[in-house]
């Protein structure tokens, strides 16, 4: 069976980060959507997203499809009632269609042709940017258990000082001394080749990526995930880092998601708290206006290739674009738009030609090449977000 992944109508709620990947890209938990999919049905999927990141993300579309809504995460029952779907069938969870049955004769969709059959589980989907870390602790230990299941952890070395270790599993070829594992509250995955250095103090539930480092005397609280490819210190408390992204040193991040190929330089901070307590407003690019996310803990959301320089302080519930660089003194607004380079002080717009020298020169620190299509996607998002940058 082929199974296509699309977006379904959360996407602009979940921009900046569905700016340069689809829905099914955003990481939650240990894995991407996709990813944990993939591990479900021991088969890969393909993608039905935004044209200009077909190129990047190609939809394969064969005679007969299961198209699946990437928003909704994945269990056992509901993998077993999709595998088990028939042509003019579709499974539906809260009003909402999760799965459906197409042939590649079928010009149209009508679901008032399909047979209706209503999802035997309790579903998590990811509607918005502050459910990725909202919903993280759950999605982390839903993926501990698929990861880990009928596995034996890597040895932890005796310098170590864990809580809990049935609960904390350990790839191959991690190095972990005198660091204190706390997995009372939730387990505490690390990636294959992954650092953790002395001194760390972490309290799951807690994923590390492969390839990824936390730095010396770094605390973290659960839930929280590091993707693969990143260096990590300070302070962080329940936050999602995407991947080849980077926090190295000392600064406080809190209730915040930040993508891929992003920086926050050193003593950086987050606000994810008001002083008045209040419930927080976020920028929404679906209604174009502050929405409350009904949240008293949010903090930052950045998107891929963002900057930020030392010292710099974001308020509570703060959005920045992709490929912002942001630095200077006293708190920038909390809508950034893409391509912003500036600060309190006032924006200027990055242009695409020091956007593309940057990226070229992060990506290449990590043996990645900057694409013609990554190029592509970048250009495009500069154009369609160009009605945000009135500097």
């Amino acid at each position: 069976m082929n199974y296509i992944l699309y977006d379904g109508p959360y996407r602009n709620n979940l921009l900046p980060f569905t700016f340069t990947r689809p829905v099914a890209d955003i990481r939650v938990g240990i894995l991407s959507i996709r990813e944990k999919w993939e591990n479900f049905l021991g088969y890969t999927t393909t993608t039905l997203t935004e044209d200009y990141l077909e190129e990047k993300y190609p939809m394969v579309e064969v005679e007969d499809n299961i198209m699946i809504h990437a928003s909704f995460l994945p269990t056992n029952k509901l993998v077993e009632q999709l595998k088990e779907l028939k042509p003019f069938q579709a499974l539906m969870f809260n009003d909402e269609i999760v799965a459906f049955y197409t042939h590649d004769s079928q010009e149209e969709i009508n679901f008032d042709n399909f047979e209706i059959i209503d999802v035997k589980d309790q579903l998590h989907q990811i509607k918005n940017t502050w459910d990725i870390f909202k919903l993280n602790g759950i999605a982390i230990n839903l993926d501990f258990s698929l990861l880990t299941e009928g596995r034996t952890s890597a040895k932890i070395s005796k310098t170590n000082k864990v809580i809990k270790p049935e609960n904390i599993f350990l790839e191959e070829g991690v190095v972990m001394e005198f660091a204190i594992l706390n997995a009372t509250d939730g387990p505490i995955y690390i990636g294959k080749n992954a650092e953790i250095m002395e001194g760390s103090l972490i309290r799951g539930p807690f994923a590390l990526g492969d390839y990824s480092t936390i730095k010396m005397g770094a605390k973290i609280y659960g839930p929280t995930t590091v993707g693969p490819h990143c260096k990590v210190g300070g302070e962080v408390n329940n936050s999602v880092i995407f991947g080849y992204s980077n926090k190295a040193h000392d600064g406080f991040l809190g209730n915040s998601v930040i993508g891929e190929w992003c920086n926050l330089g050193a003593d950086s901070n987050n606000s994810n708290l008001k002083n008045n307590y209040a419930t927080v407003k976020l920028w929404s690019y679906e209604s174009e206006r502050f929405v409350n996310t009904g949240l008293q803990f949010c903090g930052l959301m950045m998107g891929d290739h963002s900057k930020c320089g030392i010292n710099t302080m974001f308020n509570t519930g703060t959005v920045v674009g992709v490929s912002a660089n942001i630095y200077g003194s006293n708190f920038p607004r909390n809508f950034i738009p893409s391509f912003s380079w500036g600060g309190a002080a006032g924006f200027t717009t990055f242009q695409m030609n020091k956007v593309n020298e940057v990226a070229e020169v992060v990506m290449s620190r990590r043996q990645l090449p900057y694409t013609d299509t990554d190029k592509k996607i970048l250009e495009h998002v500069f154009e369609i977000t160009k009605k945000y940058r009135n500097f």
